[in-house]
This record gives structure tokens, C-alpha cells and sequence, in this order.
């Protein structure tokens, strides 16, 4: 008898709450929470929904950039290598040239240039290997900042998006006060509407966060795989570089 007493007790609040958000007909659709919302909460749910439009372009453009630069990778580097490997030098940057794309073929090609460009004739001196290595050191900066680009954008909307959305909640718990201080009752039909204007923002905000967050990681050891791949044709083209100066 006593336990069912204290469980008729311990559920008649939550009944009348639910009581209350039935008579006061509280609709939890996206479109009654959006008319319920004041401007403030209105603007948050509009800046968070640029930023996920946002950062969905910056996730589309670098999958399909990074996509075209490892496959015209994969074409040119055995094409060049065999062009180098019978000394065809001019050939290997006209392959270059075609793989507009391609990391590799753009480091390599400024390597080729700049060492083409003291002339086939003589012998091959330290100054135009230094030349040379120098200008693969300059385009791999270059491609690293190409392959970087809109990532720390993505960095900014995965930081900043919860806080965004931590401000919304703020101000729906703040709406959802004022409510209860017009309608001078605490029941849950006179704070349903700031309350679900709190999730909604904090909910938002992590949605548009957490891919944000995980496509940054991603992307970012892509770059960093694309950095070490770099690094090899450059030393592998200065050796090269240095064996042909030997014969």
C-alpha cells in the first residue's frame, strides 16, 4: 500500500504536466518550434544553416579535388618515370602539363622547368641542381596551400558551431522564463516553447559541427599523405638530378 501510494505521488506531477501540454495544444512540429522562436533564436538557426551550407560546399570541392589529384597522380607518375628513365626530358614535362591536376605532376614539372632552363648542353653543375631543388621546395608550398585551401574554414564551423548553437540555447531558456512570468503558471505548456527553441539550436549547432569536425580530420591526413608523396618525387627528381651530373 505504501509503494503504491508513493508511486501514485511520484507520477502525478508528470501527469498534469503532460495535462497541461495537452490543453494548452502545444505542437512540436519543425514549423510550430519555428513560429514559436523569438528573433534572436531565429537568427542562430539561420547561421547555422549557412554554415552547414557552407561547409558542405568546402566538404564537396576538396573530395573531388582530392579525388582528381590522387587518380592523375597514379597515371602520371609512371609515365614520367619511364620519360626520365631514357632521358627524355622534354617529354616528361609535356606528361607534366597534361596532369593539371596532379600534385605530383605540378612539383615536378617546376623542378624540370627550372632545371631545363639552363640550357641541355655542358655539364650539369651543383648550382642548377641547387636551382632546381629550390624551385621544388617553392611549389610544393604552393600545392600545400592549394590543398589546404577551405579546410580552416571547416576548422572555424566545427569550433564555433556548438557555441553558436550553446547561444540559442540560452536564449530559449530565456524565452522559456518569460512565458512562465506572463502566464504567471510554471506547467509545461508555458515553457514548451522555449524549451523546445533550446534543443532545437543545441541540436543544430552539433549537427552542423560534428561533420565539420570529422571531414577537417579527414582531410587533413589526406593533405598530409599528399605532403609525404611530395617530398619523395622532389628527392627522388634531385637524385636523379645528381646521377645525371655524375655521367
Amino acid at each position: 500500500m505504501i509503494l503504491a501510494h508513493i508511486a501514485t505521488f511520484a507520477h502525478a506531477p508528470l501527469a498534469m504536466f503532460f495535462q497541461d501540454a495537452a490543453s494548452s495544444g502545444s505542437d512540436f512540429s519543425l514549423l510550430s518550434m519555428w513560429a514559436s522562436m523569438a528573433w534572436v533564436a531565429r537568427c542562430v538557426v539561420v547561421i547555422l544553416f549557412i554554415m552547414s551550407i557552407w561547409s558542405l560546399a568546402v566538404m564537396i570541392d576538396r573530395a573531388l579535388y582530392f579525388s582528381a589529384a590522387r587518380k592523375q597522380s597514379r597515371e602520371f607518375a609512371p609515365k614520367v618515370a619511364g620519360a626520365l628513365k631514357d632521358g627524355r626530358l622534354d617529354e616528361a614535362i609535356k606528361v607534366a602539363d597534361r596532369s593539371k591536376k596532379s600534385h605530383l605532376a605540378e612539383v615536378v614539372t617546376a623542378g624540370l622547368q627550372e632545371f631545363r632552363s639552363y640550357g641541355s648542353g655542358g655539364a650539369i653543375t651543383d648550382e642548377q641542381i641547387e636551382s632546381s631543388k629550390r624551385a621544388l621546395e617553392r611549389s610544393e608550398a604552393i600545392v600545400h596551400a592549394k590543398l589546404k585551401r577551405g579546410l580552416g574554414t571547416l576548422a572555424t564551423i566545427g569550433s564555433t558551431a556548438p557555441f553558436i548553437g550553446l547561444f540559442g540555447t540560452v536564449i530559449g531558456i530565456l524565452h522559456a522564463f518569460q512565458q512562465i512570468a506572463t502566464q504567471k503558471t510554471a506547467g509545461i505548456g508555458a515553457v514548451a516553447g522555449g524549451i523546445s527553441e533550446a534543443l532545437v539550436t543545441t541540436a543544430f549547432g552539433l549537427l552542423v559541427a560534428i561533420p565539420a569536425v570529422m571531414t577537417f580530420n579527414y582531410f587533413t591526413g589526406k593533405v598530409e599523405a599528399f605532403d609525404v608523396e611530395m617530398d619523395n618525387s622532389s628527392s627522388e627528381l634531385v637524385d636523379y638530378f645528381i646521377k645525371q651530373s655524375h655521367r
